[in-house]
């Protein structure tokens, strides 16, 4: 793809941009080199804009390791070890890396991303696929995810956590923000919220859920430990928690939301030592056996 004033003319760019590509970007340059000219020259947010209106390519960056200021790619980007970059990392198909992965402020991929160590970003995460970190992950603002969250050790999100697909996490799940999740959350640790937490389909942890708003699930929740809310905890099928289950003050408790009342004595069961306070719907039958 070669760039012509024209052709970025016709993208609607903002005059100072166009004004700047026009005096520092010779026609016919290619795509790649547009994008490194505006990075090298200190214009990130315009190679990023750059790269959000021609899309990807399916050229392969392929190098042993990564360190600069802002790296902008419109294809894939591959490191044998880790990738460090001050501000900006971003790629128009998918980021892989043999060790972890860091950037002072963004770091977005238009398909998934994939290292060996932990994914850490001072600012925010946005991927077009799925996320894997073989160690953990550590955002300062939202996590966007276009597919599943897979990593082996904890996951820290400070902002808003939305998932198209479902969430693993191997340890524990600490979350500043809304949590949104299309599909499944399992988590082998502890999961701690601030603000509500929704999964359209099940949740499964292994230690306790605290510190959430309201808790729903469409499916059933499990914890291995207690279960207590700020609000309500609202699921489609059945509850079972190895301590207390406990809604927030004035809250109610509700099990088999989804499924006709006929049917809670399968389908609606609640598990727990004490029959929880506020079971509004669901049929408590004493602690779990599991």
């Amino acid at each position: 793809m070669e760039f012509t004033k024209k052709f970025l003319r016709a993208k609607s760019p903002c005059a100072d941009g166009f004004r700047w590509f026009s005096r520092n970007v010779e026609d016919g340059s290619g795509y790649q080199e547009a994008l490194d000219t505006l990075v090298n020259a200190g214009r990130v947010d315009d190679a990023c804009w750059l790269l959000s209106q021609f899309g990807p390519t399916n050229a392969v960056l392929v190098v042993d390791a990564l360190e600069a200021e802002a790296v902008v790619f419109a294809g894939t980007v591959e490191v044998r070890g880790s990738i460090d970059v001050a501000t900006v990392v971003q790629a128009g198909r998918s980021i892989r890396a043999g060790g972890g992965l860091r950037a002072g402020r963004a770091i977005v991929a238009g398909e998934g991303i994939r290292v060996a160590g932990s994914i850490i970003s001072q600012g925010t995460l946005q991927t077009g696929g799925d996320v894997r970190a073989d160690w953990g992950v550590e955002v300062e603002g939202d996590i966007t995810c276009a597919g599943d969250l897979r990593a082996a050790w904890d996951v820290v999100c400070y902002g808003r956590l939305q998932l198209k697909g479902g969430a693993f996490v191997g340890q524990d799940l600490i979350a500043h923000g809304l949590v949104e999740c299309d599909k499944g959350l399992r988590v082998g640790g502890h999961l701690t919220g601030a603000e509500s937490l929704r999964v359209r389909q099940g949740i499964v942890v292994g230690g306790a859920i605290t510190g959430v708003a309201h808790l729903e699930a469409g499916w059933g929740i499990k914890a291995g430990e207690c279960i207590h809310t700020h609000g309500a905890i609202k699921v489609g099928e059945s509850l079972c928690a190895g301590g207390e289950i406990c809604a927030g003050r004035g809250y109610g408790v509700f099990a088999g939301l989804n499924v006709q009342q006929e049917t809670w004595e399968a389908s609606a069961q609640v598990w727990s030592p004490q029959r929880p306070e506020g079971l509004r719907s669901g049929v408590w039958l004493g602690p779990s056996a599991v």
